[in-house]
């Protein structure tokens, strides 16, 4: 790849600029490392700030714009938060590395700096995820939950000033931001199963670029990429194309790879879940995922989340 430069392309938020920069920081320290440039691109849902993510159809809307950039070679790779991959990505493109996992947890950041258990009764919560919503409700059912969009540093400005008394971020953003201090909890995952994904980098190139794809694939990281691979497969099997309130979290533990899913209805009251593990490798990583959305959905599953999003549409109707 002498003279050749690897164009990294991005969204043009704080998070997304970070995590460029960290894959071509990582990239850069690879001896014979190519050149490598950022080409920030706007996505459709950093133009959406005032639509609910729940009420954007398919889960593209941070990456297809992407995606299009690398089928039409006007870039060599897209970094992406894995947690906004679709889990079918467009033909002729990869997932070509999946970078080592920084803390998958969910984070409340209140004004008083107090923990979930300690906020009054009917205190203002904010959080875009229906994900979040749904446990939220689960187990803090007297609070009053609103929806917070906008980029890290933008929600943690509207929770300054008075828009919230706590908000819900991921942990891994946090961290990235340099903005640690301000977790007041670290919420279980027990109670708040993480999004699919949640704290890795994924990073996409074209599958017949075998040049780029060889650079990345020494980025890769063995143990987030079988986690990714259990988890994704479970929600590829559950989720229809839309958001849906399902939390998931695989780990490799002894060369073993333990998971557990959990989908909950949106007003808290009822929930279904699902564990299990597999030995760690690739092909059974991807039947373990399968196997406990099967179990999910023989519990009921399909019918819930249906309800949830019929529920949801005729409130925003």
């Amino acid at each position: 790849m002498t003279g050749k430069v690897l164009r990294i392309g991005t969204r043009a938020s704080a998070l997304a600029l970070w995590q460029a920069r960290h894959v071509e920081a990582l990239i850069r320290a690879l001896p014979g490392a190519p050149a490598v440039e950022l080409v920030p691109i706007v996505t459709s849902g950093d133009l959406q700030t005032q639509v609910p993510l729940w009420a954007v159809r398919g889960r593209a809307f941070f990456t297809k714009e992407l995606d299009r950039a690398l089928l039409e070679a006007r870039i060599d790779l897209a970094v992406h938060s894995l947690k906004d991959l679709p889990t079918e990505l467009e033909p002729e493109l990869a997932l070509a590395a999946v970078l080592e996992r920084e803390d998958p947890h969910d984070a409340l950041v209140s004004r008083t700096g107090q923990p979930l258990a300690a906020l009054p009764s009917g205190a203002r919560v904010g959080t875009s995820s229906l994900r979040r919503r749904a446990f939220l409700a689960r187990v803090r059912p007297d609070l009053q939950l609103l929806e917070l969009r906008g980029n890290v540093p933008t929600r943690i400005e509207r929770l300054e000033r008075g828009d919230y008394d706590a908000i819900v971020l991921a942990a891994a953003g946090l961290k990235r931001l340099g903005l640690e201090a301000r977790i007041c909890e670290r919420l279980s995952p027990v109670d708040f199963p993480p999004a699919v994904s949640q704290g890795a980098i994924g990073i996409c190139a074209r599958e017949a670029d075998a040049d780029t794809c060889a650079w990345l694939t020494r980025l890769e990281h063995p143990a987030t990429r079988l986690a990714a691979t259990a988890e994704r497969a479970l929600l590829r099997r559950i989720e229809g194309g839309c958001q849906v309130p399902l939390g998931a979290l695989a780990q490799v533990r002894e060369q073993q790879l333990a998971m557990r899913a959990v989908v909950c209805a949106l007003d808290g009251t009822s929930s279904l879940s699902a564990e299990g593990g597999c030995a760690a490798d690739p092909q059974a990583a991807q039947g373990l995922g399968e196997q406990l959305a099967a179990q999910l959905i023989a519990q009921g599953a399909a019918r819930l989340i249906a309800e949830q999003r019929t529920a949801q549409q005729v409130s925003d109707a």
